[in-house]
């Protein structure tokens, strides 16, 4: 059966269906499994080759937690930061929790909504439903910045997270308000719009790791929400002309945006190898976590 899964594509669902109970894998995991791979946020290749690996790591929405279950406990990337230290003279502790985070973080940054944005071809119903959700999850993104600021160790880095906050009410809300009336959503919508199941659980993400943690655990949700909208803006070329695509992309892609997720990545390099191993290990989780939610919530709006 495992020949048959890595030599022919034809068959993998009817495969998958007929294998999925003796690994002990929920139907509902496979079919979310399934689901991501055909809407083109897995990896065909990973979908078949690794699966007889994966089938006990895939979580309730489909996604492989990071990379280490990836390969069944056995990944090129160190599983603790000081031995990914060891074998390089320049480690940075966030480039540790990216590596750690695939393959979710480029199926977030290269991720099906991210082509058709930067290439101007997204639906209009898509990219609404997206806005509504990730308007009402702003709200939640700056109450986490605003714990980041109380968490803080130095008066330079309060002032930083302060100014950014300030670019999350001020800037991007006015962007919201015109693409909202461009995009005829009604005020309802705007202010008690009808929550879907994985902004509410990106939500419960930044609140439980601002309250239940410290600094670190704060920025381990923060640098990746951040940083692979970075990562897809800086790679678009040719902008959309739909104002509202195109300013979207020029919003995460600009030199003050770069500079603010640096030096939150700088933060992060900083005081996180000094981390005990238990905390450290929290810190990947939620790094990991975020990006696998960022991935779920590009998946929903075409749902």
């Amino acid at each position: 059966m495992f020949t048959g899964l890595l030599e022919s594509s034809v068959n993998v669902e009817m495969d998958l269906h007929r294998s999925h109970a003796s690994f002990g894998i929920s139907e509902a995991k496979l079919e979310a499994y399934i689901h991501r791979r055909e809407h083109g946020t897995q990896s065909p290749s990973g979908s078949l080759t690794d699966w007889c690996l994966l089938t006990s790591t895939i979580d309730s929405d489909g996604l492989v937690p990071n990379s280490a279950e990836n390969q069944n406990g056995e990944n090129m990337t160190a599983e603790t930061f000081e031995a990914y230290a060891a074998t390089r003279s320049d480690a940075r502790f966030t480039d540790w929790l990216r590596e750690r985070s695939e393959p979710n973080w480029a199926s977030a940054t290269e991720h099906r909504f991210v082509r058709d944005l930067v290439n101007g071809t997204l639906e209009d119903a898509v990219f609404r439903r997206y806005l509504v959700q990730d308007y009402a999850f702003v709200g939640t993104l700056t109450s986490a910045f605003g714990y980041a600021i109380g968490q803080a160790p130095t008066i330079e880095a309060k002032g930083l997270l302060t100014d950014f906050l300030g670019t999350l009410t001020d800037e991007e809300n006015d962007y919201f308000e015109r693409s909202f009336d461009e995009l005829g959503v009604p005020d309802e919508d705007r202010t008690d719009p009808s929550r879907a199941d994985v902004p509410q659980a990106f939500e419960d993400l930044l609140i439980r790791a601002a309250l239940e943690g410290d600094y670190e655990e704060t920025l381990a949700v923060l640098v990746p929400a951040e940083w692979v909208y970075l990562t897809w803006a800086t790679a678009a070329s040719d902008p959309p002309e739909r104002f509202y695509l195109r300013e979207w992309i020029e919003l995460h892609d600009t030199p003050e945006f770069e500079a603010f997720v640096e030096w939150l990545r700088r933060e992060l390099d900083e005081y996180g190898p000094s981390l005990n191993e238990r905390r450290q290990r929290s810190v990947e989780r939620l790094f990991c976590r975020t990006v696998a939610l960022e991935v779920a919530f590009f998946d929903a709006a075409y749902e």
